[in-house]
């Protein structure tokens, strides 16, 4: 996930610290969990909702149904 962060980040033309001033966290913490690239999925919402996009999340069955 930090790699697909990086690249919106970047697509949407902002830095880590704009980012974390969004989702009210610090510079250094977004920063960390970037490096272990280590997210709870509420996070994730909250980034997705930050950078106005669309977060998906589900498992996907051999016959393509998504659960």
């Amino acid at each position: 996930m930090a790699e697909q962060i990086k690249i919106l980040l970047i697509k949407k033309g902002m830095t880590i610290t704009d980012l974390a001033k969004l989702i009210n966290t610090s510079t250094q913490n977004l920063s960390n969990k970037l490096k272990r690239n280590d997210f709870k999925m509420s996070e994730l919402r909250d980034i997705a909702e930050a950078l106005d996009v669309v977060f998906e999340t589900y498992f996907l069955m051999e016959d393509g149904t998504k659960i």
